[in-house]
């Protein structure tokens, strides 16, 4: 199936990239590079450099290259940011998957794309939700971030209505770990692996924001899934044939705290790591845990890749094969 997927040279778009050539799929990436990596992506990968709010540039792509399906990863993420400037939030994250859409729908006449598959978030879960967290649970985002990606799938429940799309919204929770070829390369980095890895790295204390959560040692509680796991659920997606919106959980069922992390984090890398103590930060939610079975009983999703010590393994030995990350 000819993919377009936005967001293809950053963290986990790159490893879906690798996921769909493993599967036969033929991807093209579309990027504006503006926090992706030339260098992720593989030789041979048709790119398209531009900004996701250019629906004609869009639209463009998508008659050309004769795509079939999207998998739409362009978003702002860092949460602690959309608390101080929410608007670019709902800017480029409702803002952007309306641009995708209105160019699926004014290109499907000729190409016949019609299935969208979109990167969500477990942000979008009310704090109060009972844990493991399923798709029923009651949605109540505490931040923009959150909010907007609520946003987008509301929006997606109507536009599939009304065009007949086939629509699939992914809710991450954390996705860590690392590819043979890809890693996370953030900057400004605000996820708790990499910093901890980088703080190893650069013998630098580990700050942790909050100790005093309804959490068994005080800390936040996530739920992380590697992001090898996380792609082969986006190439599972695309075989899905029915009009309409599905919503699945991709989460490994269990929850780490953060000084659970961090003690993992010692053991890979045999550094040891101070610890300084933060307030809380806005937006944060106490402890998110998943609920995929909805995921592994229709599609046969599973997570292979996701116990603790993989995730800082494979991710600590990207780190260290790649010091400056995608710098030539």
């Amino acid at each position: 199936m000819r993919t377009l997927v936005t967001g293809g040279a950053g963290y986990i778009g790159s490893v879906i990239v690798e996921e769909l050539l493993r599967e036969g799929h033929t991807p093209v990436v579309f990027d504006s590079f503006v926090k992706g990596h030339r260098a992720a992506v593989p030789a041979g990968v048709t790119v398209v450099e531009g900004d996701i709010g250019d629906t004609a540039l869009l639209t463009q792509t998508l008659r050309r290259e004769q795509i079939e399906a999207v998998i739409h990863m362009v978003g702002l993420i860092e949460v602690g940011l959309s608390a101080t400037n929410p608007a670019a939030f709902f800017e480029t994250n409702l803002g952007g998957s309306m641009s995708v859409v209105r160019a699926m729908i004014e290109a499907g006449s000729e190409t016949g794309v019609r299935r969208l598959v979109f990167s969500s978030s477990a942000a979008v879960y009310a704090t109060d939700a009972p844990l493991p967290l399923r798709e029923e649970a009651p949605t109540g985002p505490t931040s923009a971030y959150g909010a907007s990606k609520l946003m987008v799938e509301q929006l997606l429940a109507w536009v599939a209505s009304a065009h007949g799309l086939i629509c699939t919204s992914l809710r991450y929770f954390n996705a860590a770990g690392a590819s043979e070829r890809n890693g996370e390369a953030h900057e400004p980095e605000t996820h708790l692996i990499p910093l901890v890895l980088r703080a190893a790295e650069r013998d630098e204390p580990v700050y942790v924001y909050g100790t005093d959560y309804p959490t068994p040692d005080g800390t936040g509680v996530r739920d992380y899934v590697h992001v090898r796991d996380l792609a082969s659920a986006h190439t599972l997606a695309l075989g899905r044939s029915e009009p309409g919106v599905a919503i699945y959980n991709i989460g490994s069922g269990v929850g780490y705290s953060v000084r659970q992390i961090i003690e993992m984090a010692r053991e890979v890398t045999g550094r040891d790591l101070a610890i300084i103590e933060r307030p809380r930060r806005a937006g944060d939610q106490p402890a998110t845990v998943a609920s995929s079975e909805r995921i592994q009983r229709e599609l046969g999703w599973q997570p292979h890749h996701s116990d603790l010590r993989t995730l800082l393994a494979t991710a600590w030995v990207w780190r260290q094969a790649h010091p400056n990350s995608y710098a030539e």
